[in-house]
Protein backbone atom coordinates (compact mmCIF):
# COMPACT_ATOMS: atom_id res chain seq x y z
CA UNK A 1 0.00 0.00 0.00
CA UNK A 2 2.65 2.69 0.57
CA UNK A 3 4.66 1.84 -2.40
CA UNK A 4 0.41 2.92 -4.16
CA UNK A 5 1.07 6.01 -2.53
CA UNK A 6 4.63 6.60 -3.01
CA UNK A 7 3.41 6.29 -6.84
CA UNK A 8 0.69 8.51 -6.62
CA UNK A 9 2.37 11.01 -4.76
CA UNK A 10 5.35 10.92 -7.30
CA UNK A 11 2.52 11.51 -10.39
CA UNK A 12 1.29 14.59 -8.04
CA UNK A 13 4.60 16.06 -7.87
CA UNK A 14 5.81 15.44 -11.49
CA UNK A 15 2.31 16.87 -13.18
CA UNK A 16 2.34 19.75 -10.60
CA UNK A 17 6.24 20.74 -11.24
CA UNK A 18 5.55 19.94 -15.23
CA UNK A 19 5.38 23.90 -16.75
CA UNK A 20 3.48 23.04 -19.18
CA UNK A 21 0.73 21.66 -17.20
CA UNK A 22 1.08 24.76 -14.70
CA UNK A 23 0.61 27.27 -18.13
CA UNK A 24 -2.55 25.46 -19.31
CA UNK A 25 -4.03 25.85 -16.07
CA UNK A 26 -3.76 29.39 -15.99
CA UNK A 27 -4.63 29.88 -19.33
CA UNK A 28 -7.60 28.00 -19.13
CA UNK A 29 -8.32 29.67 -15.94
CA UNK A 30 -8.08 33.24 -17.61
CA UNK A 31 -10.39 32.18 -20.18
CA UNK A 32 -12.82 31.27 -17.71
CA UNK A 33 -12.87 34.61 -16.13
CA UNK A 34 -13.30 36.21 -20.02
CA UNK A 35 -15.76 33.79 -20.47
CA UNK A 36 -17.48 34.67 -17.34
CA UNK A 37 -17.53 38.41 -17.63
CA UNK A 38 -18.33 38.44 -21.75
CA UNK A 39 -22.30 39.08 -20.98
CA UNK A 40 -21.07 42.80 -19.21
CA UNK A 41 -18.60 43.65 -21.51
CA UNK A 42 -20.80 43.59 -25.01
CA UNK A 43 -23.63 45.24 -22.84
CA UNK A 44 -20.84 48.06 -21.83
CA UNK A 45 -19.41 48.06 -25.55
CA UNK A 46 -23.02 47.90 -26.90
CA UNK A 47 -24.05 50.96 -24.10
CA UNK A 48 -21.44 52.80 -24.92
CA UNK A 49 -21.87 54.84 -28.29
CA UNK A 50 -25.22 54.95 -27.05
CA UNK A 51 -28.47 55.02 -28.87
CA UNK A 52 -27.88 54.31 -32.84
CA UNK A 53 -28.37 57.82 -34.97
CA UNK A 54 -30.64 56.83 -37.86
CA UNK A 55 -31.79 59.36 -40.51
CA UNK A 56 -34.74 60.08 -42.36
CA UNK A 57 -35.82 62.89 -45.22
CA UNK A 58 -38.10 66.01 -43.25
CA UNK A 59 -41.47 66.06 -43.96
CA UNK A 60 -41.55 62.68 -44.85
CA UNK A 61 -44.07 60.50 -43.76
CA UNK A 62 -44.40 62.82 -40.37
CA UNK A 63 -46.93 60.15 -38.30
CA UNK A 64 -44.91 57.67 -38.74
CA UNK A 65 -41.78 59.36 -37.61
CA UNK A 66 -43.59 61.49 -34.41
CA UNK A 67 -44.62 57.78 -33.20
CA UNK A 68 -40.93 56.42 -33.58
CA UNK A 69 -39.83 59.31 -31.99
CA UNK A 70 -42.08 58.94 -29.15
CA UNK A 71 -41.85 55.28 -28.95
CA UNK A 72 -38.03 55.49 -28.34
CA UNK A 73 -38.40 59.04 -26.08
CA UNK A 74 -40.40 56.41 -23.51
CA UNK A 75 -37.40 54.09 -22.85
CA UNK A 76 -35.26 54.29 -20.76
CA UNK A 77 -32.16 53.11 -22.56
CA UNK A 78 -33.14 53.50 -26.26
CA UNK A 79 -31.58 51.60 -29.21
CA UNK A 80 -31.74 54.22 -31.55
CA UNK A 81 -32.18 58.02 -31.84
CA UNK A 82 -34.05 59.85 -34.85
CA UNK A 83 -32.33 62.10 -36.63
CA UNK A 84 -34.23 64.77 -39.16
CA UNK A 85 -32.04 65.07 -42.66
CA UNK A 86 -32.55 68.19 -44.88
CA UNK A 87 -33.07 66.09 -47.88
CA UNK A 88 -34.97 67.60 -51.04
CA UNK A 89 -35.72 67.66 -54.81
CA UNK A 90 -35.71 64.64 -56.92
CA UNK A 91 -35.62 61.15 -55.12
CA UNK A 92 -31.39 60.52 -56.20
CA UNK A 93 -31.23 63.98 -54.91
CA UNK A 94 -32.65 62.52 -52.23
CA UNK A 95 -30.72 59.75 -51.68
CA UNK A 96 -27.55 61.40 -52.54
CA UNK A 97 -28.15 63.89 -49.26
CA UNK A 98 -28.66 60.54 -46.81
CA UNK A 99 -25.70 59.05 -48.13
CA UNK A 100 -23.65 62.34 -47.87
CA UNK A 101 -25.11 62.13 -43.81
CA UNK A 102 -23.46 58.74 -43.42
CA UNK A 103 -20.07 59.51 -44.74
CA UNK A 104 -20.14 63.15 -42.58
CA UNK A 105 -21.17 60.50 -39.68
CA UNK A 106 -23.99 62.29 -38.55
CA UNK A 107 -26.02 59.03 -38.88
CA UNK A 108 -25.45 55.77 -39.42
CA UNK A 109 -28.23 54.70 -41.50
CA UNK A 110 -31.62 55.86 -42.94
CA UNK A 111 -34.96 55.04 -43.77
CA UNK A 112 -36.67 55.49 -46.49
CA UNK A 113 -40.59 54.45 -46.42
CA UNK A 114 -42.62 53.13 -49.81
CA UNK A 115 -46.63 53.09 -49.93
CA UNK A 116 -48.25 49.87 -49.88
CA UNK A 117 -52.15 50.15 -49.54
CA UNK A 118 -52.83 46.56 -49.07
CA UNK A 119 -51.27 46.42 -46.16
CA UNK A 120 -52.45 50.03 -45.18
CA UNK A 121 -48.87 50.85 -43.77
CA UNK A 122 -45.54 51.76 -45.69
CA UNK A 123 -42.79 49.30 -46.23
CA UNK A 124 -39.96 50.60 -44.17
CA UNK A 125 -35.96 50.02 -45.76
CA UNK A 126 -33.45 51.36 -43.71
CA UNK A 127 -29.73 51.62 -45.52
CA UNK A 128 -26.42 51.34 -44.08
CA UNK A 129 -22.99 50.83 -44.90
CA UNK A 130 -22.74 48.26 -41.69
CA UNK A 131 -25.37 45.70 -41.22
CA UNK A 132 -27.78 46.36 -38.79
CA UNK A 133 -27.50 44.61 -35.06
CA UNK A 134 -30.04 42.69 -33.63
CA UNK A 135 -30.90 45.00 -30.97
CA UNK A 136 -31.39 47.94 -33.12
CA UNK A 137 -33.23 45.70 -35.73
CA UNK A 138 -35.82 44.57 -32.79
CA UNK A 139 -36.02 48.00 -31.93
CA UNK A 140 -37.31 49.32 -34.94
CA UNK A 141 -39.40 46.33 -35.66
CA UNK A 142 -41.07 47.23 -32.21
CA UNK A 143 -41.53 50.80 -32.53
CA UNK A 144 -42.90 50.01 -36.18
CA UNK A 145 -45.35 47.36 -34.95
CA UNK A 146 -46.25 50.42 -32.08
CA UNK A 147 -46.87 52.90 -34.52
CA UNK A 148 -49.15 50.81 -36.62
CA UNK A 149 -51.51 49.37 -33.92
CA UNK A 150 -51.66 53.19 -32.74
CA UNK A 151 -53.26 54.45 -36.16
CA UNK A 152 -55.53 50.97 -36.39
CA UNK A 153 -56.62 51.79 -32.85
CA UNK A 154 -57.85 55.50 -34.12
CA UNK A 155 -58.84 54.38 -37.45
CA UNK A 156 -61.30 51.61 -35.11
CA UNK A 157 -62.80 54.39 -32.48
CA UNK A 158 -62.00 52.19 -29.64
CA UNK A 159 -62.79 52.83 -25.96
CA UNK A 160 -60.49 53.54 -23.30
CA UNK A 161 -61.61 50.04 -21.92
CA UNK A 162 -61.05 48.50 -25.06
CA UNK A 163 -58.07 49.46 -25.23
CA UNK A 164 -56.68 48.55 -22.17
CA UNK A 165 -58.24 44.97 -22.51
CA UNK A 166 -56.43 44.73 -26.43
CA UNK A 167 -53.29 46.18 -24.56
CA UNK A 168 -52.70 44.32 -21.56
CA UNK A 169 -49.93 41.89 -21.26
CA UNK A 170 -50.83 38.05 -21.21
CA UNK A 171 -48.99 36.34 -18.47
CA UNK A 172 -47.37 33.12 -18.86
CA UNK A 173 -45.11 30.88 -17.03
CA UNK A 174 -43.66 27.80 -17.93
CA UNK A 175 -43.65 25.00 -14.57
CA UNK A 176 -42.04 21.98 -15.12
CA UNK A 177 -43.64 19.47 -13.53
CA UNK A 178 -41.86 17.25 -11.15
CA UNK A 179 -42.53 14.21 -9.01
CA UNK A 180 -41.35 15.04 -5.72
CA UNK A 181 -41.23 18.76 -5.97
CA UNK A 182 -43.48 21.44 -6.68
CA UNK A 183 -42.05 21.93 -9.78
CA UNK A 184 -38.84 23.86 -12.20
CA UNK A 185 -39.60 27.41 -12.56
CA UNK A 186 -38.72 29.16 -15.42
CA UNK A 187 -35.97 30.57 -13.86
CA UNK A 188 -34.99 27.04 -12.25
CA UNK A 189 -35.37 25.58 -16.06
CA UNK A 190 -32.58 28.34 -17.03
CA UNK A 191 -30.38 27.64 -14.37
CA UNK A 192 -30.53 24.03 -15.31
CA UNK A 193 -29.65 23.76 -18.66
CA UNK A 194 -27.01 26.29 -18.23
CA UNK A 195 -25.53 24.12 -14.91
CA UNK A 196 -26.10 20.86 -17.84
CA UNK A 197 -24.00 22.43 -20.60
CA UNK A 198 -21.02 23.25 -17.84
CA UNK A 199 -20.95 19.82 -16.08
CA UNK A 200 -21.09 18.29 -19.83
CA UNK A 201 -18.36 20.30 -21.09
CA UNK A 202 -16.14 19.92 -18.29
CA UNK A 203 -16.17 16.06 -18.18
CA UNK A 204 -15.01 15.49 -21.52
CA UNK A 205 -12.61 18.13 -21.34
CA UNK A 206 -11.47 16.01 -17.66
CA UNK A 207 -11.97 13.20 -19.47
CA UNK A 208 -9.85 13.51 -22.49
CA UNK A 209 -7.19 15.89 -20.89
CA UNK A 210 -6.49 13.50 -17.73
CA UNK A 211 -7.09 10.52 -19.56
CA UNK A 212 -4.05 11.77 -22.48
CA UNK A 213 -2.10 12.64 -19.04
CA UNK A 214 -2.18 9.21 -17.75
CA UNK A 215 -2.11 6.98 -21.17
CA UNK A 216 1.25 9.55 -22.44
CA UNK A 217 2.70 9.10 -18.54
CA UNK A 218 3.01 4.89 -19.27
CA UNK A 219 4.02 4.75 -22.78
CA UNK A 220 6.77 7.20 -21.90
CA UNK A 221 7.56 4.92 -19.14
CA UNK A 222 7.50 2.08 -21.75
CA UNK A 223 9.66 4.15 -24.40
CA UNK A 224 12.30 5.18 -22.44
CA UNK A 225 12.65 1.48 -20.41
CA UNK A 226 12.43 3.20 -17.09
CA UNK A 227 9.60 0.59 -16.82
CA UNK A 228 11.57 -2.30 -16.15
CA UNK A 229 13.44 -0.64 -13.11
CA UNK A 230 10.05 0.10 -11.62
CA UNK A 231 8.33 -3.23 -12.09
CA UNK A 232 10.61 -4.33 -10.03
CA UNK A 233 10.34 -2.40 -7.08
CA UNK A 234 6.50 -2.06 -7.43
CA UNK A 235 3.82 -3.85 -8.28
CA UNK A 236 1.89 -3.18 -11.74
CA UNK A 237 -1.43 -3.16 -10.14
CA UNK A 238 -0.12 -0.36 -7.63
CA UNK A 239 1.69 1.40 -10.22
CA UNK A 240 -1.88 1.30 -12.27
CA UNK A 241 -4.17 2.95 -9.25
CA UNK A 242 -1.47 4.53 -8.06
CA UNK A 243 -0.88 6.74 -11.50
CA UNK A 244 -4.67 7.19 -12.16
CA UNK A 245 -5.63 8.17 -8.53
CA UNK A 246 -2.61 10.40 -8.90
CA UNK A 247 -3.54 12.13 -12.01
CA UNK A 248 -7.27 12.04 -10.52
CA UNK A 249 -6.42 14.46 -7.58
CA UNK A 250 -3.82 17.01 -9.89
CA UNK A 251 -7.13 16.81 -12.26
CA UNK A 252 -9.30 17.64 -9.80
CA UNK A 253 -6.99 20.87 -8.34
CA UNK A 254 -6.87 22.13 -11.77
CA UNK A 255 -10.90 22.03 -12.52
CA UNK A 256 -11.45 23.32 -9.10
CA UNK A 257 -8.81 26.11 -10.12
CA UNK A 258 -10.80 26.68 -13.30
CA UNK A 259 -14.32 26.28 -12.07
CA UNK A 260 -13.63 28.46 -9.24
CA UNK A 261 -12.11 31.60 -11.38
CA UNK A 262 -15.42 31.27 -13.40
CA UNK A 263 -17.91 31.16 -10.47
CA UNK A 264 -16.25 33.69 -8.52
CA UNK A 265 -16.78 35.90 -11.56
CA UNK A 266 -19.81 34.67 -12.30
CA UNK A 267 -20.98 36.02 -8.63
CA UNK A 268 -20.24 39.59 -9.05
CA UNK A 269 -22.73 41.95 -9.00
CA UNK A 270 -22.67 42.97 -12.68
CA UNK A 271 -22.66 39.52 -14.00
CA UNK A 272 -25.25 38.41 -11.78
CA UNK A 273 -27.65 40.89 -13.47
CA UNK A 274 -26.45 39.40 -17.28
CA UNK A 275 -26.94 36.24 -16.17
CA UNK A 276 -30.32 37.18 -14.41
CA UNK A 277 -31.16 38.82 -18.61
CA UNK A 278 -30.80 35.22 -19.86
CA UNK A 279 -32.93 33.70 -17.21
CA UNK A 280 -30.20 32.37 -15.10
CA UNK A 281 -29.81 32.16 -11.50
CA UNK A 282 -27.32 30.82 -9.22
CA UNK A 283 -29.09 30.47 -6.33
CA UNK A 284 -31.37 28.56 -8.01
CA UNK A 285 -29.33 25.58 -8.07
CA UNK A 286 -30.87 22.75 -6.85
CA UNK A 287 -28.39 20.76 -4.06
CA UNK A 288 -29.11 17.38 -6.28
CA UNK A 289 -27.87 18.74 -9.36
CA UNK A 290 -24.60 19.31 -7.69
CA UNK A 291 -24.79 15.79 -6.19
CA UNK A 292 -25.41 14.12 -9.24
CA UNK A 293 -22.34 15.85 -11.29
CA UNK A 294 -19.98 15.22 -8.81
CA UNK A 295 -21.07 11.44 -8.84
CA UNK A 296 -21.12 11.19 -12.41
CA UNK A 297 -18.19 13.09 -12.91
CA UNK A 298 -16.40 11.22 -10.25
CA UNK A 299 -17.35 7.32 -11.59
CA UNK A 300 -17.14 8.98 -15.34
CA UNK A 301 -13.71 9.71 -14.79
CA UNK A 302 -12.61 6.15 -13.33
CA UNK A 303 -14.31 4.38 -16.19
CA UNK A 304 -12.62 6.18 -19.03
CA UNK A 305 -8.70 6.55 -16.98
CA UNK A 306 -8.88 2.97 -16.58
CA UNK A 307 -9.28 2.73 -20.69
CA UNK A 308 -6.38 5.11 -21.07
CA UNK A 309 -4.06 3.27 -18.83
CA UNK A 310 -5.21 0.20 -20.21
CA UNK A 311 -4.39 1.18 -24.10
CA UNK A 312 -1.30 3.20 -23.00
CA UNK A 313 0.38 0.45 -20.97
CA UNK A 314 0.09 -2.01 -24.26
CA UNK A 315 1.68 1.19 -26.85
CA UNK A 316 5.67 0.81 -26.56
CA UNK A 317 6.44 4.06 -28.29
CA UNK A 318 4.60 7.81 -27.61
CA UNK A 319 4.11 8.48 -31.35
CA UNK A 320 1.50 5.41 -31.05
CA UNK A 321 -0.24 6.52 -28.70
CA UNK A 322 -3.02 8.55 -30.41
CA UNK A 323 -3.84 6.12 -32.60
CA UNK A 324 -4.32 3.55 -30.04
CA UNK A 325 -6.42 6.14 -28.17
CA UNK A 326 -8.50 7.19 -30.74
CA UNK A 327 -11.06 4.91 -29.76
CA UNK A 328 -11.75 6.04 -26.67
CA UNK A 329 -11.85 9.15 -27.95
CA UNK A 330 -14.17 8.40 -30.62
CA UNK A 331 -16.40 6.77 -27.62
CA UNK A 332 -15.99 9.78 -25.47
CA UNK A 333 -17.18 12.33 -28.21
CA UNK A 334 -20.03 10.17 -28.91
CA UNK A 335 -21.31 10.66 -25.30
CA UNK A 336 -20.79 14.35 -25.56
CA UNK A 337 -22.31 15.18 -28.63
CA UNK A 338 -25.66 12.65 -27.92
CA UNK A 339 -26.50 14.78 -24.77
CA UNK A 340 -25.13 17.89 -26.21
CA UNK A 341 -27.02 17.97 -29.58
CA UNK A 342 -30.37 15.91 -27.39
CA UNK A 343 -30.92 18.53 -25.20
CA UNK A 344 -34.10 19.85 -26.56
CA UNK A 345 -35.62 16.54 -26.85
CA UNK A 346 -34.23 14.91 -23.81
CA UNK A 347 -37.05 12.09 -23.56
CA UNK A 348 -36.27 10.47 -26.62
CA UNK A 349 -36.10 6.96 -26.83
CA UNK A 350 -32.25 7.08 -28.21
CA UNK A 351 -31.58 9.26 -25.12
CA UNK A 352 -33.05 6.60 -22.93
CA UNK A 353 -31.33 4.00 -24.20
CA UNK A 354 -28.26 5.44 -23.74
CA UNK A 355 -28.70 6.50 -20.70
CA UNK A 356 -28.09 2.82 -19.52
CA UNK A 357 -25.22 2.33 -21.53
CA UNK A 358 -21.69 2.86 -19.57
CA UNK A 359 -19.83 4.51 -22.37
CA UNK A 360 -22.18 7.10 -22.46
CA UNK A 361 -24.36 7.31 -19.11
CA UNK A 362 -22.18 9.79 -17.50
CA UNK A 363 -22.88 12.81 -20.31
CA UNK A 364 -26.48 11.54 -21.09
CA UNK A 365 -28.29 10.24 -18.19
CA UNK A 366 -27.16 13.51 -16.18
CA UNK A 367 -28.40 15.66 -18.98
CA UNK A 368 -31.56 13.81 -18.42
CA UNK A 369 -31.83 14.55 -14.37
CA UNK A 370 -31.00 18.28 -15.23
CA UNK A 371 -33.82 18.70 -18.02
CA UNK A 372 -36.67 15.99 -18.00
CA UNK A 373 -37.57 14.04 -15.25
CA UNK A 374 -36.23 10.42 -15.00
CA UNK A 375 -37.81 8.00 -12.52
CA UNK A 376 -35.63 7.81 -9.48
CA UNK A 377 -35.50 3.61 -10.32
CA UNK A 378 -33.66 4.92 -13.94
CA UNK A 379 -30.80 7.12 -12.25
CA UNK A 380 -30.05 4.14 -9.54
CA UNK A 381 -30.14 1.48 -12.34
CA UNK A 382 -27.98 4.15 -14.99
CA UNK A 383 -25.69 4.76 -11.88
CA UNK A 384 -25.63 0.87 -10.82
CA UNK A 385 -24.86 -0.31 -14.13
CA UNK A 386 -21.83 3.05 -14.62
CA UNK A 387 -20.19 1.68 -10.99
CA UNK A 388 -20.17 -2.09 -11.97
CA UNK A 389 -18.98 -1.18 -15.39
CA UNK A 390 -15.96 1.10 -13.52
CA UNK A 391 -15.39 -2.15 -11.22
CA UNK A 392 -15.14 -4.63 -14.10
CA UNK A 393 -13.32 -2.35 -16.65
CA UNK A 394 -11.25 -1.62 -13.65
CA UNK A 395 -10.52 -5.57 -12.86
CA UNK A 396 -10.09 -5.77 -16.86
CA UNK A 397 -7.74 -3.02 -17.14
CA UNK A 398 -5.37 -4.05 -14.65
CA UNK A 399 -4.85 -7.50 -16.24
CA UNK A 400 -4.06 -5.67 -19.40
CA UNK A 401 -1.78 -3.20 -17.77
CA UNK A 402 0.30 -5.97 -15.79
CA UNK A 403 0.67 -7.49 -19.39
CA UNK A 404 1.05 -4.99 -21.26
CA UNK A 405 3.73 -3.07 -19.29
CA UNK A 406 6.41 -6.18 -20.04
CA UNK A 407 5.25 -5.94 -23.65
CA UNK A 408 7.55 -4.26 -25.89
CA UNK A 409 7.68 -3.82 -29.99
CA UNK A 410 4.17 -3.54 -31.78
CA UNK A 411 1.46 -3.01 -30.56
CA UNK A 412 -0.36 -6.31 -29.68
CA UNK A 413 -3.44 -7.49 -31.51
CA UNK A 414 -6.52 -8.63 -28.71
CA UNK A 415 -4.92 -12.23 -29.79
CA UNK A 416 -1.80 -11.92 -28.58
CA UNK A 417 -2.74 -9.53 -25.38
CA UNK A 418 -5.19 -12.42 -24.61
CA UNK A 419 -2.27 -15.34 -24.89
CA UNK A 420 0.53 -13.27 -22.91
CA UNK A 421 -2.22 -12.66 -20.01
CA UNK A 422 -2.77 -16.65 -20.24
CA UNK A 423 1.32 -17.14 -20.13
CA UNK A 424 1.96 -14.85 -17.63
CA UNK A 425 -1.52 -16.29 -15.41
CA UNK A 426 -3.10 -12.67 -14.72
Amino acid sequence: MNSMWTVMSFTMKNKLRNRAFVITTIVLALLMVVAANVPTFLDKFASGGGPKKIGYAVGEQADIISGLEAYFAGQEEPKAQLVPIEASGTPDEQTAALKQAITDKKIRGYLTFTENEEAGFPNVTYYSKKMLDSGTAEALGTGLREVKTEQAVKEANLTQAQLSKLFDPVQLESVQISDNANGKTAEEQGTAIGLTYVVLILLFMSTMITGQLIATEITAEKSSRVMEIIVTSVSPLKQLFGKVLGTFLVGLLQLVVIVGAAVINLALPQNQASLQSLGIRLDSIEPNMIIFAIVFYLIGFFLYAMLFAAVGSIVSKTEDLGQAVMPITLITLAGFYIAIFSMTHPDSSLVTVCSFIPFFSPFIMFMRIGLANPAWWEVVLSIGILAASVLLLGWLSAKIYRTGVLMYGKRPSVKELIKAMKAYKV
